[in-house]
């Protein structure tokens, strides 16, 4: 794994040794919540009363990163300029002038979300470490717009999962493999995969992930955690290193819906380098998520169960799935049986592979500075099959192999049948036929089950927490030794709806969520021990 940049607030070797050792629960004698379970509420009350600053937080937030990345690696990289942002966004508090309810809050990003500064962009691949770029990502722009300091880059699954049939679910070449929180050697899931674990451990008060097809809401269920995978379009993808502009999306990754509204509040928006957010209804205004937040949200909802697309065995997931609907009776929704025309139409893989080959030569042809000189994906996959730290073939580039022997990018008119099966098989046939004949508010799953169906369509998700596998649980293993099933390891329930009813999910999330409390009955097995009170005094 490459070195971790570091900031302290002190070179003394001795306050490193000593960080955490105490578990604080006050900040100068007044009650605070532990950073696994503070909110952004919480941050902004201490923040504007002085309990502590922002710069306490950047410290409070490295020491607990250090404490645990050499066994998790879920960030590969902190900002080095964290320390002075969080001191500006101080000052400029003490002037009484803030950006929001994120000023002064530390959050993580993928590692392929570009920033116009001193960190990598990477994707987790050598071959882009120490490219630039010449400006932020509009979503990185957007984050420090709402007064949130970019606390550094989360560890991801190389290229977001799409290179290679034999690697594993967290691992990249430049951040090594992320471990998940709940049981050792855990499956992170991906790709988003250091997002996930960052935010189940509170070291940053919450991370951004991306999503293709699972790569926000499968980490997050395995977080623990709630994830919001946005209609493709209400985020931009502009610097965002791609695999499909038809399904790719920025979202939040955090402990609460509520949490994870305030940040979609902050990135959603119009890019006019990103065509697709032309498509954001209303001529672009975006909904205010957080006065969508309902206790009482669940009752008159129409909710949809598809039935004929659901596994009949009586597994774990499945009896808390069905005791979730029973949760939501009582809350005064609807059960409406929603069955998909077609639930197993087929789909295209052509439309990631023709959409990768054009969308990152794009992303590479506007690097201000490409020190490997990589311009399209057959000079990436040369990189990473000469480049021995890329562990190839122990890790292949089948994917790739593939979307090069395909022979033609998403400009081609092959193209556009692949499209429209997706279209189809999504549409009339899958989720939006089955939310429209319906005429529910959404389409709930597994989230283990869900984002398929949602991916092909850019459709959107919220996942919340739904259980955990019992202590009784086998312990299953992948071939390069991740558990992917064990005692402990969460899983989610997914809201899934028509494009750009993230505010409608939402409600619905937040209410499920108030009445169950499901995050808090079961606590990862590695838990940092530094509070903000061993930062900002007890």
């Amino acid at each position: 794994m490459a070195p971790l940049r570091r900031i302290l607030l002190t070179a003394s070797s001795a306050w490193l040794a000593l960080a955490g050792v105490a578990s604080s629960l006050t900040v100068k004698g007044k009650p605070f919540p532990s950073l696994i379970d503070v909110t952004i509420d919480d941050l902004s009350a201490g923040l504007e009363s002085g309990l502590f600053t922002s710069v306490d937080l950047v410290n409070a937030y490295v020491a607990r990163i250090m404490e645990v990345n050499d066994t998790l690696h879920a960030v590969i990289e902190i900002n080095p300029d964290a320390l002075t942002i969080a001191a500006d966004l101080d000052s400029m508090r003490a002037k009484g002038k803030t950006m929001g309810p994120l000023h002064g809050v530390p959050i993580l990003i993928k590692n392929n979300i570009a920033t116009h500064d001193k960190m990598d962009n990477t994707a987790g691949s050598w071959s882009l470490f120490g490219a630039k770029v010449s400006e932020d990502s509009m979503i990185a722009k957007k984050l420090r717009q709402a007064g949130a300091i970019i606390l550094g880059k989360s560890n991801l699954s190389q290229w977001a999962n799409y290179r290679s049939s034999n690697s594993s679910n967290g691992w990249s070449a430049h951040g090594g493999q992320v471990y998940g929180a709940y049981y050792p050697s855990m499956d992170p899931s991906g790709s988003s995969s250091g997002s996930g674990v960052s935010s189940a451990l509170g070291l940053a008060l919450a991370a951004l992930g991306t999503e293709t097809s699972g790569s926000i809401v499968s980490p997050s269920q395995k977080g623990n955690l709630v994830g919001i995978k946005p209609t493709v379009g209400l985020t931009s993808r502009h610097l965002v290193i791609p695999i499909s502009e038809h399904q790719d999306t920025v979202g939040p990754m955090a402990r609460t819906v509520k949490d994870a509204a305030y940040i979609l509040q902050a990135i959603a928006g119009y890019d006019p380098k990103d065509n697709y957010t032309k498509a954001i209804p209303h001529c672009g205004k975006i909904p205010n998520y957080l006065a969508a937040l309902d206790v009482d949200g669940l009752k008159g909802a129409r909710i949809g169960v598809p039935y004929n697309i659901l596994p009949t065995a009586n597994s774990t997931e499945m009896v808390a799935y069905y005791n979730a609907i029973e949760v939501m009776k009582a809350a005064g929704a609807t059960i409406v049986a929603a069955n998909f025309l077609n639930g197993s139409a087929s789909t295209s893989s052509i439309v990631l592979q023709a959409d990768f080959v054009s969308n990152l030569a794009s992303y590479l042809a506007e690097l201000k500075y490409n020190p490997n000189n990589v311009k399209s994906l057959a000079d990436v996959r040369e990189f990473t099959q000469t480049f021995a730290l890329e562990e190839y073939p122990n890790r292949d580039t089948a994917t790739w192999d593939s979307a090069i022997a395909l022979g033609y990018n998403n400009s081609d008119g092959r193209f556009w049948a692949g499209l429209q099966q997706n279209y189809y098989a999504g549409g009339e046939a899958g989720l939006l036929g089955a939310i429209e004949r319906n005429k529910v508010d959404t389409i709930i799953l597994p989230t283990s089950r869900a984002a398929g169906r949602a991916a092909i369509v850019g459709a959107p998700i919220v996942t919340v927490p739904l259980g955990f596998y019992p202590n009784d649980t086998a312990v299953v293993t992948t071939s390069r030794g991740l558990v992917t099933t064990a005692p402990n390891v969460p899983f989610g329930l997914s809201f899934l709806g028509h494009k750009f009813t993230e505010a409608t999910l939402i409600k619905l999330a937040y209410a499920f969520e108030q009445k169950t409390m499901v995050r808090n009955k079961v606590q990862p097995y590695l838990v940092p021990t530094t509070e903000l009170g061993d930062i900002a005094g007890f």
